[in-house]
């Protein structure tokens, strides 16, 4: 028989519950399973205790050939019993399992209170960006009419003493005036449309 470890809904709308189940692949998602082995519940925003396996069956079944869905796994390799399904595959002793998997307990501490670090300072980058830009905003109000005529008379005395400055403004004047040709042109066809 093809056996799967996958999750059965219970709960009501909205509000989903899951137990781990051993179940038969060709069974619907709610069928009767053949052994329950935990339960999840992703409402809880802790995602330590938001769930509860029974590894030693879970192990049992594995060996038995029985296969995980893709959420059960994810959720096995948060909690470390994947990679003791690795070690265990590969053939190591239950020491060296157990050593193995202190290690990894302990980087996936690391791991998470740095998420965790990292989490909090882009939160305070974000509130110093809002702060920031709320001055910016409240700011150019009075600077640019205060700043902007001491700026504008050095690029006016500039402007006469450079022959390309004067040929730019020449070449943009043909460009509004095209602009303006076309517009008209893009009005009549809609309006013969009509």
């Amino acid at each position: 028989m093809a056996t799967k470890i996958r999750f059965k809904r219970i709960g009501r709308r909205n509000r989903p519950f899951y137990r781990l189940v051993v179940i038969d692949s060709r069974k619907r998602r709610d069928g009767a399973p053949i052994e329950q082995l935990g339960w999840y519940d992703p409402i809880k925003t802790d995602k330590d205790s938001n769930f509860n396996f029974n590894e030693e069956r879970i192990i049992h079944w594995l060996k038995e050939g029985a296969q995980t869905s893709d959420p059960v796994n994810k959720l096995m390799k948060r909690s470390g019993l994947a990679y003791r399904w690795h070690l265990i595959k590969q053939g190591l002793s239950d020491s060296e399992i157990e050593k193995a998997l202190e290690k990894w307990k302990e980087e996936r501490a690391k791991i998470v209170e740095d998420r965790k670090k990292a989490r909090i300072e882009r939160k305070a980058k974000k509130k110093e960006e809002k702060a920031s830009k709320e001055v910016v905003e409240e700011a150019p109000a009075e600077e640019p009419v205060e700043e902007a005529p001491a700026e504008e008379a050095p690029a006016e005395e500039e402007a006469p003493a450079e022959e390309p400055v004067e040929e730019a403004p020449a070449e943009e004047a043909p460009a509004e005036e095209e602009a303006p040709a076309e517009e008209p042109v893009e009005e009549a066809p809609a309006e013969e449309k009509s």
